[in-house]
């Protein structure tokens, strides 16, 4: 459900663009995310760093596109910020030494310590891939497949690499000693 909320802002935003005009939805993503981050807020009495980044974005490059009326600027947006994201990513492995992934999971997911570099660094080229790929439908392909990619395409693609993540990481999950019990009676009744 947490994650369902977090994309009100891109439904409003595909909504509001198929109704009106990209400068309404970039109007309507700027108010949604500035009322989630302060749900989010409220509810959990403190902020993810990604939220803070991604609404601080989104208030810089959506107020470029209205005030200087621009779509560029929003279509940079998402760019910019699976840039930061993959740069964050990266210092966190190669000059910090502790990976953002396991940061953020290692507390619910125990795995030896190459699995997560390499969990790591997948994930900070998968946001530079989707970084350079939104430059290139944003500025080669009309608004209209711009706006489905960003709503649709990303969204999927995403999901799609999360699963593929869980599967990649499932069988270095170490196994619960329930499990492990239940498996050694099995064998031993054999």
């Amino acid at each position: 459900m947490k994650q369902f909320f977090e994309f009100i802002p891109l439904i409003i935003f595909f909504a509001v663009y198929k109704m009106v005009d990209i400068y309404a939805a970039t109007a309507s993503l700027m108010l949604t995310t500035g009322l989630m981050l302060a749900f989010n807020y409220f509810k959990n009495g403190r902020l993810e760093k990604m939220h803070i980044v991604t609404f601080v974005m989104v208030m810089l490059f959506g107020t470029l596109t209205l005030v200087l009326h621009d779509d560029v600027f929003i279509k940079w947006k998402v760019t910019v910020v699976y840039a930061l994201f993959s740069l964050a990513l990266l210092v966190t492995q190669f000059i910090f030494k502790k990976p953002a992934v396991k940061q953020m999971l290692g507390k619910e997911l125990s795995l030896p310590d190459n699995i997560w570099n390499n969990l790591n660094l997948a994930w900070a080229v998968f946001f530079a891939l989707l970084g350079v790929v939104n430059v290139y439908i944003a500025f080669s392909l009309s608004m209209e497949v711009w706006v489905n990619f960003k709503v649709f395409g990303l969204l999927g693609v995403t999901l799609a690499f999360t699963v593929l993540s869980g599967v990649y990481i499932y069988k270095y999950l170490p196994v619960p000693e329930s499990e492990k019990e239940a498996s050694a009676n099995k064998n031993s009744e054999e």
